[in-house]
């Protein structure tokens, strides 16, 4: 497989992606081939180095910090990596996707408590306030979650118009459910419980979007098959394509741009500010234009 066959779609990718991270994570996905290396040991591997990143940020030395700024990308492009693996080799599973998601969330924990310990022994003002940052990293992590599942999300309904349903990880609570029931009483413990997680993931993303389950909803009436026809397919990628910049903000790259930015000003905290306020401001305007869209489209099939 050659390069551009190991990428998603351009319709969805990152431009810092296609000009950095991509042309690496190819290189190790070729090598990785070569060795018979999984897309799962990657995706392991880069968590180490996450994490790795996440204890360099705690010390107050900019060496060490951009060390772990390195680390950070290292991981990153193991992180690209793994999909482009999965891609070329055929190596497709959903446990793989629930661990690549898993792995950003894991690199971004280890950052945010060296943030909090890091401002409580450098900084006067959380000295004195020793659980305020604690706080502020809470809030920032669950907006972060909720901001990485909506892009998430609409990456793959995007991916299912363009590609139709091979060519998307998108999925449905209630087919996860159904499939629960029917292996967990077989599953080991661990198994169930990333099945359990994965499914309230999907239900939290189903209940931020209902215009889109609606647009489901008719879609699957109207055409059971799954043929959607093409003229339908392209009107909704048209409309969806604009919004694709913003899932591209909500996920790691401009992320990362920001923390590097308050490392070099020696200010972490102002990476929870970024992600407060701009990255949520982001956020309600994509689920907000998105919703509008699928309001409309499901009103004129309704009508049909």
């Amino acid at each position: 497989m050659n390069y551009q066959d190991s990428l998603k779609s351009l319709d969805t990718e990152e431009h810092i992606d296609l000009a950095f991270y991509r042309p690496i994570g190819y290189m190790w996905a070729c090598l990785a081939a070569k060795l018979g290396v999984t897309p799962n040991a990657i995706t392991i591997a880069s968590i180490f180095l996450g994490i790795a990143a996440g204890v360099a940020f705690y010390f107050n030395n900019m060496w060490i910090n951009v060390a772990g700024m390195i680390l950070l990308m290292w991981a990153n492009s193991f992180d690209s990596a793994d999909g482009q693996l999965a891609r070329m080799t055929k190596q497709y599973s959903r446990l793989g996707r629930i661990l690549d998601g898993m792995a950003g969330d894991l690199w971004f924990a280890s950052i945010y408590v060296a943030i909090c310990l890091r401002e409580n022994y450098t900084s006067e003002f959380f000295m004195a306030r020793p659980w305020l940052i604690w706080v502020i990293a809470v809030v920032a992590g669950l907006c972060h979650a909720k901001q990485a599942a909506m892009a998430d999300y609409y990456r793959q309904f995007h991916l299912y118009f363009l590609k139709g349903k091979d060519g998307s990880e998108l999925d449905s609570a209630r087919e996860l459910a159904g499939r629960y029931r029917r292996e967990a009483p077989s599953a080991s413990w661990i198994k169930r419980i990333i099945m359990l997680v994965y499914l309230n993931y999907t239900r939290n993303q189903e209940v931020m979007t209902p215009q889109m389950q609606r647009l489901r909803a008719v879609l699957a009436e109207r055409y059971p098959d799954g043929d959607i026809p093409r003229e339908f397919r392209d009107r909704f990628r048209a409309l969806s394509l604009p919004l694709m910049k913003y899932t591209n903000i909500l996920s790691f790259n401009w992320r990362t741009i920001a923390l590097f930015c308050s490392l070099f000003a020696c200010m972490p905290w102002l990476y929870f500010v970024f992600e407060l306020v701009v990255l949520n401001a982001i956020m309600i305007y994509m689920v907000r234009r998105h919703e509008s869209i699928c309001r409309r489209l499901a009103d004129e099939l309704s009508k049909k």
